[in-house]
């Protein structure tokens, strides 16, 4: 009896050993899990981290290189053109023997407040002083590219230019065609043929249905009763009419294909950091067509357009009224008592 009472507490003590071991192996294994676990998150919130600044270091950087080309771009900020948008198109010939000239010169401007735009047309034959020398504006694109039109338009204008798009002819021929063409009235029947550029023009007069590649010979054509004021004429209506097809519902299917042809066919300064605040105006545009203008001047004997730079200004001041902040009223003293007597 005495026997069995003995294994029994024998029995009990190495159980209890057993107990000990096995917790302490788990508080061993506890500790080793939770190291490692540790370490792991140590390493992996390191790296991110490290790469969330790496990150965050590339993206500052680009930003502050947008900024450093925005300003180059459109100079000192003018407080009064803060509530507006102002985009220059440029369309291309490459068909001189200069070099690519800026054919078509439009300022779009978009109202922040209520959607409205406004067309700003720029003949191509405007006389310029660029540096130091001088000469037609559309030439500039040839000497400096779409950068020195943008500052020579916003000085003859005295406005801020925001953005700036470049398409060639054969783009924008593509563009139209995207769209489904346009329908216009051409004004008289369009005749021209140049051997040498292998253009030729053969639109007759009445309502028409252009594709992409008659839309660009109407607004190339030059007649001899208007010269550059009927192409001016010409692309205001034109710009009118595909305004007007942009905001039509069945546009909506062909966004793929227009944005396929502005992101890989056509140069425009618009970045990423411009997306979000371009596709706010997007969503803004007024549906009435943009009221137009055509630059104030006049043509001299060899065919330049003169600015008239008093008719610029007013006409600027027209279409970007400034709203000056009225002060508060600073009421004398004196004034007072008068009143009060």
């Amino acid at each position: 009896m005495a026997n069995a009472t003995q294994n029994n507490i024998e029995k009990k003590r190495q159980s209890l050993k057993r107990r000990r071991r096995r917790k302490f192996f788990r508080a061993i294994f506890a500790c080793v899990l939770t190291a490692l676990i540790g370490t792991a998150i140590l390493f992996i919130g390191i790296n991110v981290y490290n790469g969330v600044g790496h990150i965050y270091n590339e993206f500052s950087e680009m930003y502050a290189g947008y900024n450093e080309r925005r300003a180059a771009r459109i100079g000192e900020i003018d407080p009064k053109f803060e509530g507006y948008t102002n985009i220059l198109i440029l369309g291309i010939d490459d068909g001189y023997e200069g070099g690519p000239e800026a054919d078509t010169i439009l300022v779009l401007s978009f109202s922040h407040d209520t959607g409205k735009s406004r067309l700003i047309s720029i003949p191509r034959d405007t006389w310029v002083s660029a540096d130091s020398s001088a000469g037609r504006i559309g030439t500039l694109y040839s000497w400096g590219g779409a950068s020195l039109i943008v500052r020579h338009v916003s000085a003859l204008l005295g406005i801020a230019i925001h953005q700036y798009v470049v398409i060639d002819m054969t783009t924008f021929a593509d563009l139209i065609d995207v769209f489904g063409g346009i329908d216009i009235y051409v004004e008289e029947d369009m005749n021209y043929e140049d051997p040498e550029s292998g253009l030729e023009i053969h639109l007759g007069q009445g309502y028409q249905h252009l594709d992409g590649n008659d839309a660009q010979k109407y607004l190339r054509f030059r007649s001899e009763k208007l010269g550059d004021v009927g192409r001016v004429q010409r692309q205001q209506k034109f710009f009118k009419a595909f305004y007007t097809k942009v905001l039509q519902l069945d546009t909506i299917p062909k966004l793929p294909a227009i944005a396929d042809i502005f992101r890989n066919r056509m140069e425009t300064s618009a970045e990423i950091f411009d997306s979000a605040h371009l596709a706010n105006i997007v969503r803004q545009m007024s549906s009435d067509p943009p009221s137009t203008v055509m630059l104030p001047g006049s043509e001299n004997e060899h065919g330049m357009w003169i600015p008239d730079l008093q008719g610029i200004d007013a006409r600027i001041k027209e279409l970007f009224p400034v709203q000056d902040i009225a002060e508060e009223p600073v009421i004398e003293e004196e004034s007072v008592i008068e009143e009060e007597e």
